[in-house]
């Protein structure tokens, strides 16, 4: 950086984790139980399946305690049963996976004696395990065994109450006989032979809602084909049936969509839940019906396709736009409503959301929203309507909801922007995001929503529509995704200047001042950190006073130097041990050092350790919809259960387009996908520039206060910090 111009104004780090007193308030109105907090520690091998899943339980104690409680992330919301015994939960995965782990945190009302049972059909339960004597508390039980339904019965309660858990997790990982357990299927592009009408479309079998389905014209033969994206090895299908099943069809694969083998054949299908093992290859897999069962169509709720591979996607070549649909729109379709005229039935532009305009909804900044006013738009109707700039047809429509979201709404499309046709209507809307292939002509669209989830008005991150026709204009593309192992450095600092030099200004920007969340250290210009002559940087807390604090640290950044996106991003770092204490390696949305309030900006912690228990870490992301305690991440232990403090350990995440592969050692603890950010907790800010910041805070609202055992100085030590693309 040129040496005559000022580093960019850093800001005081805002608030984060578990340190939010009035905006955590003030949110949890808004968001009700999309506050959610980190799951139990998982095993790297491992992925939480459990999470939002369909929960149902013997009883309730009452409507403020639902099994849905116990599985929604959310350690500070519960099941809770009648007070009898046996009691039950059980949670529905979506198909049959291998099962590892299942995880228990009670409430003080637990059991003692409980089993834990696998099964396929929810109806005959395989044992898996039996406890007797259990103490309560956090329990994590390893477990083996294979099942779509996973239940907990509790046989002996430990008090006069019923039994009661703040979380029911369930994990899963590795292979059955070579065969993945995702679903390859999920968000890929899905056609058909026909649907019966467009409220169920192709892509409602491969979305991952098992609520929403494929209907077909009543007539034989029907097919649905799902294109994988690349040529893999199936090796598993899940078809979970409606009513309207098939008792003769074929499971089919392809390379071309042209020419098919079959890999599965029957001509006594019972419907219900089929979990078939097959054998064979192909970029396509289709689902051929030749015979139905009722005189309607074929209906699927899902279609899932397991891979040889375990279900991993292989990088694409093709560079992404910047904010990708979860299905891809049909083919030759194109985002229309890009920083298109917008209208809607009202605005708010307050204090509490400034502005959210119309326009807002089509810029392409899930960051930015549209909402009905405060004081005349939470009523019914509310709409918002967008001009194509010319007669276009309408292929595909996708909503990224804020919690304010609309159960009933029409789309429509209008030639004139008065007479409207609806091509699109629903009075089941989960909220989130929702992808509606749709079909129609007009020049405008219109979201025209009819009730409300709650009592406040409508709102949308995002409002794209997408086909052919109109007058587009094409936001700016994104990077190319790297394909991982990335290996073109960009960007290194090694730390290996002779002992008591200080950063490379040319890299970083020293970050003075005080912290947030009620942090005790004060940071200091650039006396807390320096090289130690043998390779690594230290920066040391100390017990001074300074700037009205009575301790010293450090924190730098390379705002103003260095951003980047997309990437793998590493530190190699030893941390302190002591209560108080709180290193962190994490990176800030580069928007923020030009006046984006955080969290719009977008936080991503690669890693945060508390001195307090050095044998955990976290990795967590922080938006506008899930930010603070309800941040999306995850706590981990140290690979072989080792203490971070005591030796090196290297924190790598690896970034595209899909989402943040969080990495301890070169060994995976946390995956954050966009497509389920997006689905299940709010709009993915990740697609922009980011800068990295190193940082030792002392005290605090999450790692705890200082006490007479925290030894200072103490130092952080970082070996080398690098980027690869």
């Amino acid at each position: 950086m040129d040496g005559a111009v000022p580093p960019p104004v850093r800001r005081r780090r805002p608030l984060h984790r578990w340190r939010l007193a009035a905006l955590s308030t003030a949110l949890a109105a808004l968001l009700g139980s999309y506050l959610t907090v980190t799951a139990l520690v998982a095993d790297a091998a491992e992925t939480l399946l459990s999470q939002g899943r369909p929960a149902t339980a013997s009883s309730t104690e009452n409507a403020g305690t639902p099994a849905s409680a116990a599985v929604d992330g959310n350690t500070s919301t519960r099941w809770s049963s009648a007070f009898s015994d046996p009691q039950w939960i059980q949670v529905d995965l979506g198909s049959s996976v291998p099962i590892t782990r299942v995880a228990l945190t009670w409430e003080a009302a637990y059991a003692t004696d409980f089993t834990i049972g696998v099964s396929t059909d929810g109806a005959t339960f395989t044992t898996v395990n039996t406890t007797v004597g259990g103490t309560g508390g956090n329990q994590s039980i390893t477990v083996a065994g294979t099942g779509r339904y996973v239940r907990l019965t509790a046989t002996k309660r430990a008090t006069q109450y019923g039994v009661s858990l703040w979380e029911f997790q369930v994990f899963g990982g590795g292979t059955t006989a070579g065969c993945g357990t995702a679903n390859a299927a999920q968000g890929r592009t899905a056609t058909a032979s026909s649907t019966e009408s467009a409220a169920f479309p192709a892509s409602a079998a491969v979305d991952g809602d098992a609520g929403t389905r494929w209907s077909s014209a009543a007539a034989d033969p029907q097919w649905l084909q799902v294109d994988l994206g690349s040529t893999r090895s199936i090796c598993g299908v899940t078809v979970n049936w409606e009513a309207a099943y098939g008792t003769a069809f074929q499971i089919q694969t392809s390379a071309n969509a042209s020419t098919w083998a079959s890999i599965y054949s029957t001509t006594t299908g019972t419907g219900g839940v089929q979990n078939l093992t097959v054998s064979g290859s192909g970029r396509y897999v289709r689902l051929y019906g030749t015979a139905r069962a009722t005189q309607w169509g074929y209906s699927l709720w899902e279609f899932q396709i397991r891979v040889g591979d375990g279900g991993t996607t292989p990088p694409t070549t093709t560079p992404p736009t910047t904010t990708p649909p979860t299905t891809p729109p049909p083919g030759g379709s194109v985002l229309l409503s890009y920083r298109k005229p917008a209208v809607a039935s009202s605005e708010q532009n307050d204090v509490n959301c400034n502005p959210c305009t119309a326009d807002k909804a089509f810029d392409n900044d899930p960051a930015s929203r549209w909402a009905t006013s405060s004081t005349t738009g939470w009523v019914d109707p509310g709409w918002i309507y967008v001009d194509l700039g010319a007669t276009a047809t309408v292929t595909q429509v996708v909503l990224q909801w804020d919690p304010a979201y609309a159960t009933a709404y029409q789309i429509q499309v209008s030639p004139n922007a008065s007479t409207w046709t609806t091509i699109y209507s629903t009075t089941a809307g989960k909220g989130f995001k929702e992808t509606l292939n749709v079909s129609g002509t007009g020049r405008y669209v219109r979201m025209y929503g009819t009730a409300r989830v709650g009592p406040y008005g409508y709102s949308l991150w995002e409002f794209k529509v997408y086909g052919t026709g109109g007058a587009p204009t094409q936001p700016p593309a994104g990077p190319p995704d790297p394909a991982f192992p990335a290996t073109r450095l960009v960007f290194s600092d090694e730390f290996n200047g002779v002992a008591g030099s200080k950063p490379d200004p040319s890299k970083w920007t020293i970050d003075p001042g005080t912290g947030q969340n009620n942090e005790v250290q004060y940071y200091s210009n650039n006396n807390n950190a320096s090289m130690d002559g043998t390779g690594s940087l230290v920066i040391e807390a100390r017990r001074e006073t300074a700037g009205g604090r009575d301790y010293t640290s450090h924190r730098m950044n390379t705002g103003g130097h260095f951003t980047f996106q997309y990437g793998r991003v590493e530190a190699r770092i030893k941390v302190p041990k002591g209560n108080g204490l709180w290193p962190a390696f994490w990176m800030m949305g580069a928007d923020f050092l030009t006046g984006r309030p955080w969290p719009y900006n977008g936080e991503i912690d690669i890693m945060e350790v508390l001195g307090r228990n050095t044998v955990e870490s976290y990795s967590t992301l922080h938006a506008p919809a899930y930010n603070g305690g309800g941040g999306y991440g995850q706590k981990y232990n140290a690979p072989g259960g080792a203490d971070f403090a005591n030796d090196f350990h290297v924190w790598a995440a690896e970034w595209d387009s899909t989402g943040i592969t969080f990495k301890v050692d070169n060994q995976t603890v946390f995956v954050a996908s966009k497509a389920t950010v997006e689905s299940t907790r709010g709009p993915w800010v990740f697609d922009h520039p980011f800068y990295l910041i190193l940082n030792l805070a002392v005290g605090g609202d999450f790692p705890g206060p200082v006490d007479g055992t925290t030894p200072f100085p103490s130092r952080m030590l970082v070996d080398y910090v690098r980027v690869y693309q």
